[in-house]
């Protein structure tokens, strides 16, 4: 298998991050392609992913699958220790709901808020600094939730990683971009983030 990627880019991160931690069982290859160059919307590219995004995960001939969540999915039903997205049907509910509430409170605002305020980023991105300004102002109101959500847990979803805590961890990582900061007064999410980056995968492919 082979993972496109970007070592600029917060989503392909998380496929990094997750295959470090499960020690990249698969021997997956991976391809840095460099988005400020087109290569994701070379026609070879294009024909295996369908669309300019990274990471896509080649699997064979016939199948290249976009979208870092989807692509976790595959790599834990190959390799399904260490578990990240649920060992029972409760669990796999609350690391879902998790999950989906880091990528639409959190992660997203934070992206957006990078891709229209950063000047490397204005070569692809049309920026409006009234989306920056609202979406950071959207991921500083979101961490409220999660802070009081680890005051009672060490990691977003419970008492262990779980790609929740990839996705958070990845996204605010990379809003440092856009000025970011997890607020001081917010302690249980500065300590769990402060052990997401200490953790030997958050450096998986960091260039």
């Amino acid at each position: 298998m082979k993972l496109y990627d970007s070592f600029r880019a917060p989503n392909p991160r998380r496929v990094r991050w997750f295959l470090a931690e499960k020690g990249n069982p698969a021997g997956v290859e991976v391809v840095n392609l460099d988005v400020f160059k087109g290569e994701h919307r070379t026609e070879s590219f294009l024909a295996k992913a369908g669309l300019p995004n990274v990471p896509a995960l080649e699997i064979d001939d016939d199948t290249t699958i976009t979208e870092s969540v989807a692509i976790c999915r595959y790599l834990e039903s190959l390799y399904p220790e260490p578990n990240m997205f649920g060992c029972d049907p409760r669990e796999a509910a609350v690391f879902e709901m998790w999950l989906r509430r880091v990528e639409m409170m959190l992660a997203t605002p934070l992206m957006l808020a990078v891709r229209h305020s950063h000047p490397a980023l204005a070569a692809l991105e049309t920026q409006v600094p009234e989306i920056a300004a609202s979406n950071l102002a959207g991921g500083t109101r979101a961490i409220k939730v999660f802070n009081r959500q680890l005051k009672d847990s060490e990691f977003i979803a419970g008492d262990r990683i779980s790609m929740a805590d990839i996705v958070a961890a990845t996204a605010i990582d990379f809003s440092r971009m856009a000025k970011f900061a997890i607020p001081e007064e917010m302690e249980a999410a500065r300590r769990w983030y402060d052990s997401m980056m200490a953790r030997p995968a958050a450096a998986a492919g960091v260039k």
